[in-house]
């Protein structure tokens, strides 16, 4: 798929964004990471007074074939309970998103489950679960252009500035496993984590059917094939989304360990896709840093959080609206009649 994402550079924009933030009444950096938000939301925007809208979280759910290698803590059909379960307002993302005023939208995209038509629900189901990348590939190379594409039809009707991107599916802590150490070299050791709370064996069981996996796929070495051979339907329509979000100068919030793995597909694609993402926090997942530090990237918030479901991406919103905020409200030295301090 095509994505035309236009570049966030603009030295000129860049000055003028730095002035006006050392010319609040304050000294210079006191603000910290909230001054480096701003800056990045100006040039995202291409404005020196950039304005927030209508802000969106999208959980992206789908079904992972691997689970048949007992990789996972929780039984397969957790993913459509929880769907339900977002459906029916009783998640911690629920909570979060109805907090700080964000819409949530809920796409099936590939669970092992009939949810019959819902008003609540998009319907974007490629598949009834990916299969089994232990045993071949997750998903054909049409089907993970047909997910990718979801995420791009998705992003489109949205009416906002910012979407926050989030995930639902057992099993898939696996598959963003196998999409890091496929893409950063990383070893898989380093890789893999507890996902939904693993024990110390089962944790090595996992690391040993990625490793697996990856000696029989081999020849995936394109991100696309990668992409296609270990992803998930949920992580696969998050690449589509991403990109198509940057494609419309949205800023992104990224969340946690899974949607931080579709991020890097999709930064492999088209790098510029970063300039126009926050990173909400370091989760609590095992490999989510070594992901981070890969994209060379720094993560906003540090809440040991790892539950998914764009949590992460909801509670960081506060500070992304704080950052905008007090670059267009906050006074100048001159506006507020303060002495600046004095060149010695």
């Amino acid at each position: 798929m095509n994505f035309n994402i236009p570049s966030t550079a603009n030295a000129a924009l860049e000055a003028e964004l730095v002035a006006a933030i050392n010319n609040k009444t304050k000294p210079l950096g006191s603000l910290g990471r909230l001054e480096l938000l701003a800056a990045q939301i100006g040039l995202v925007q291409q404005s020196t007074t950039p304005v927030l809208r209508e802000p969106s979280i999208i959980v992206f759910a789908g079904d992972h074939g691997v689970v048949a290698e007992g990789i996972s803590a929780f039984p397969q059909d957790v993913t459509w309970q929880m769907v339900e379960n977002f459906l029916a307002d009783g998640a911690a993302i629920n909570v979060f998103a109805r907090q700080n005023g964000i819409a949530l939208h809920v796409v099936d995209t590939g669970v092992n489950h009939d949810f019959g038509v819902r008003d609540r629900l998009i319907n974007m189901k490629v598949a009834p679960g990916t299969q089994n990348f232990a045993r071949g590939a997750a998903m054909s190379a049409a089907q993970c252009e047909a997910a990718m594409k979801n995420g791009r039809d998705v992003v489109q009707g949205l009416a906002g500035n910012v979407v926050g991107f989030g995930e639902m599916g057992i099993g898939n802590t696996t598959a963003a496993a196998a999409l890091m150490h496929k893409l950063t070299g990383v070893p898989v050791a380093d890789c893999v984590g507890a996902g939904t709370g693993l024990t110390s064996d089962g944790i090595r069981h996992k690391q040993a059917v990625i490793e697996a996996a990856v000696a029989l796929h081999a020849n995936a070495i394109l991100p696309a094939s990668v992409l296609a051979t270990f992803g998930g339907f949920e992580i696969a329509t998050m690449v589509g989304a991403m990109l198509a979000a940057a494609e419309r100068r949205m800023v992104l919030l990224i969340d946690g360990f899974i949607v931080t793995s579709a991020l890097l597909v999709a930064a492999r694609m088209q790098p510029a896709v970063l300039d126009y993402c926050v990173f909400s926090h370091q989760s609590d997942e095992s490999g989510h840093a070594r992901m981070l530090q890969a994209l060379r990237v720094k993560p906003v918030l540090q809440l040991d959080l790892r539950l998914g479901e764009g949590t992460g991406a909801a509670l960081v919103y506060p500070v992304v609206q704080a950052a905008v905020n007090f670059l267009n409200q906050m006074a100048t030295f001159a506006s507020a009649q303060v002495s600046e301090k004095s060149s010695n």
